[in-house]
């Protein structure tokens, strides 16, 4: 990927890529535009015998309200975003893409924060089953909501959500879903359930997502099992029934980010994709189609947090109000194509005319109210049952 503005990829319409936040997932960070990385985000912000309260919020940590450093995701933000942030409201905004698998950036993060000490960033972007790990941790702080009044703003749907119960912790960033992709040349005909992959005619030519909620989250939505409460035991007939499809011969491959290649060439019939991954492709791939499964699909969330002892909550609660402004998250929405967690998106897509309107009447970017319901978000793990279901999963998976 450029180190600037989206630059039209290969196969793509003018200012689209193909490459998504997701695509990025286990890949380098690069920076986003000609914004350099900041320093290193493991740096602590005292001495070693510094600790901080992790219930105090900033406590006694001085605040520095003229900057800002927010560490996310690849390609997750438009350029002009950060530079009328900057504008609009004096702070030096340090945005970089070093975000790039949750499990490596936990890692890099524990060694600091079980201790009691900062790092850098002010805002980090985990994933909604880490931001829960995270909160149960107390490694990061209540947010300042009485800061952010455009709060109010954010979609129905992810208030109060299975990681953050309370709603305390965390403001989604980005959301999406899993469910079925498929190649409608390939396929001949529209998939609209889970069982349409394991038919006959598609054998050895199904691919499924190496990450686990989403695949084992629609294979036990389709066996009726609730997964907003998970335990291994519970999944169990998921797991079951994953071994089978892939003992037979039914699945191809487990793919991490590689599918939409697959599916575009044929070689997978269908898959188990996410959203925003085929919005793009669909946009030159008129055959790319996605449909979420009948039994329902699984609902992610990206999520933005403030890690405990952050010397920038204030910048950070202004730049959580600024996103959740309606006319710039439309902004960013435009951009990344995944489903904006803000009310009044869809209207100020409309306003901007062109490309960008014609994304308000995407149902991958705007599910319809029916559909939505048929959404789930999986629920927090046990430490017991994650590391079971890890070593589960991996061992269908061969490793």
């Amino acid at each position: 990927m450029s180190n600037h503005a989206r630059r039209p990829a290969p196969n793509t319409r003018a200012g689209v890529s193909n490459v998504t936040r997701r695509r990025f997932i286990g890949r380098s960070g690069v920076a986003l535009g000609g914004l350099a990385l900041g320093p290193s985000f493991l740096a602590a912000c005292g001495s070693d015998e510094e600790t901080l309260d992790s219930g105090s919020g900033s406590g006694d940590v001085t605040q520095d309200t003229k900057s800002l450093y927010f560490a996310s995701w690849p390609a997750y933000i438009d350029e002009e975003t950060v530079a009328l942030f900057e504008k609009d409201t004096g702070i030096k905004f340090n945005y970089t893409e070093e975000y790039n698998d949750n499990n490596e950036y936990f890692a890099k993060i524990q060694p600091l924060l079980s201790k009691g000490r900062a790092i850098d960033p002010d805002i980090i972007a985990p994933t909604f089953w880490m931001a829960g790990r995270l909160i149960g941790l107390d490694w990061v702080q209540k947010l300042p909501l009485d800061k952010i009044p455009n709060a109010s703003n954010l979609n129905d749907n992810l208030v109060d959500p299975t990681w953050d119960p309370t709603g305390e912790y965390t403001l989604p960033w980005q959301s999406g879903f899993a469910g079925i992709a498929y190649n409608l040349e390939t396929t001949g005909r529209e998939l609209t359930s889970m069982d349409d992959l394991w038919a006959p005619e598609f054998k050895g030519k199904i691919g499924v997502l190496s990450e686990m909620r989403d695949t084992l989250g629609l294979i036990a939505k389709s066996l009726d099992i609730d997964i907003s409460k998970p335990t291994a035991k519970s999944l169990q007939p998921a797991l079951d029934l994953l071994a089978e499809k892939v003992d037979s011969g039914q699945i191809r491959s487990f793919t991490g980010n590689d599918y939409m290649d697959d599916l575009s060439s044929g070689s997978f019939a269908a898959c188990i994709g996410w959203s925003g991954d085929i919005a793009q492709l669909s946009l030159d791939n008129p055959n790319a189609k996605f449909a979420i499964p009948e039994s329902g699909g699984t609902l992610w969330s990206d999520t933005m947090v403030i890690p405990t002892g952050a010397d920038g909550v204030d910048a950070a609660a202004e730049f959580m109000n600024y996103v959740y402004d309606p006319v710039n998250a439309a902004r960013i929405a435009a951009f990344v194509q995944y489903v904006s967690p803000v009310k009044g998106v869809q209207d100020e897509l409309r306003k901007m005319g062109g490309d960008s309107a014609a994304l308000a009447d995407n149902v991958l970017l705007f599910p319809s109210e029916e559909s939505s319901k048929n959404l789930s978000s999986f629920g927090q793990l046990s430490d017991e049952d994650e590391a079971a279901l890890d070593a589960a999963f991996s061992k269908i998976q061969g490793n």
